[in-house]
């Protein structure tokens, strides 16, 4: 109903009542009318009980102004697609004397949708007769987001948890299968589960959003520097280009095994030794590549291996199946020169 006019006379008795009503308990209806809990007294005498009295945040809460609430049953509040289940807990709400809320979808005059809790008690005479019915509304969608965000984030964190314990146990079944040496086969773990905790330490202080490539290599190296002395000997020079989370934690895993093989038996092994690390970033058909060459100097007289080792099958595994990269190998006399090229992720951000 949009006017006076065309309301039934019952309609006007009833919001002639709740005049009545504000004029006896003048301060109470001011406050009703100005907290800012939303609330609504309905006409309980009339099958749709029609809605008598709005305050004004509940008019703020759902957009619309008083004269398009009066009149009209608490139902036109739900959603278009409101379900008979939806209608039916509304309805009983009113036909019974529960004081407990129920969670209803919502949607304002603009039609965005909002989550309230709806609470709705009889208001009754001096006979004991419910004549009205009296709601109050909780916004809850920021609740509801928060709730979404957390399933999400527990889904994310299952997720994740799942990837680290097969990386663990690829990591762990591949040094078994390198080695029979305890000592060695030890070192071979303890190695890669610190490179992998390092790159999840990377990510958490980024939100988990991306890392940029720079700040991977810098990560995986970093032990390195500090423990063999070799600040100064490690060159790292290219744009910082983001890899998202997947793509990080492979990296991570690839740059530890090419500097654990550096300080083992390439150019960091030696005391004159020195590592370049560089790349660009060039247009593909699939996208945009990272062109990045690692490159050792100065160390031993290196040799192609007469088997390839662990190391070379990660490296070649990661870069070819999370990354769509290509790596090639060239073990020169005076150091290691490995070629990468890695597709960046549509998702890289």
């Amino acid at each position: 109903m949009s006017s006076f006019a065309n309301k039934s006379e019952h309609q006007k008795v009833a919001e002639a009542e709740i005049e009545s009503f504000r004029n006896e308990l003048g301060p109470f209806v001011v406050a009703a009318e100005t907290t800012r809990m939303a609330m609504l007294f309905a006409d309980a005498e009339r099958s749709n009980c029609p809605i008598i009295f709005a305050n004004d945040s509940l008019l703020s809460l759902t957009g619309y102004d008083r004269d398009e609430v009066l009149g009209r049953s608490l139902a036109f509040m739900l959603v278009h697609d409101a379900d008979r289940e939806t209608l039916a807990q509304l309805a009983g709400k009113f036909g019974g004397t529960s004081d407990k809320g129920v969670e209803f979808l919502c949607r304002r005059k603009d039609d965005s949708e909002f989550w309230a809790a709806v609470f709705i008690s009889p208001v009754r005479d001096e006979a004991g007769t419910v004549i009205q019915y009296f709601a109050s509304f909780v916004d809850l969608t920021k609740h509801k987001e928060d709730e979404a965000r957390s399933k999400m984030l527990i889904d994310e964190l299952n997720h994740r948890v799942k990837n680290v314990l097969a990386t663990v146990q690829a990591i762990v079944w591949q040094a078994l299968r390198t080695s029979s040496d305890p000592k060695t086969i030890q070192q071979a773990i303890e190695s890669r589960l610190v490179a992998l905790s390092r790159s999840h330490d990377l990510l958490t202080r980024e939100n988990w959003e991306s890392a940029g490539l720079h700040d991977i290599i810098a990560n995986a190296l970093e032990p390195f520097e500090r423990a063999d002395g070799l600040s100064g000997r490690i060159f790292i020079a290219g744009d910082n280009v983001r890899f998202p989370p997947k793509a990080a934690l492979a990296l991570g895993i690839v740059f530890n095994e090419l500097a654990t093989n550096a300080v083992k038996y390439g150019a960091l092994s030696t005391d004159n030794g020195a590592l370049h690390i560089d790349w660009k970033t060039v247009s593909s058909p699939e996208g945009q590549r990272v062109l990045l060459q690692w490159r050792e100097a100065g160390g031993p007289v290196v040799a192609a291996p007469s088997r390839r080792g662990f190391g070379s099958r990660v490296i070649d595994r990661v870069l070819a199946h999370e990354l769509a990269g290509e790596v090639r190998m060239d073990f020169l006399a005076d150091g290691l020169i490995c070629s990468c090229s890695l597709l960046v992720p549509k998702d890289a951000g």
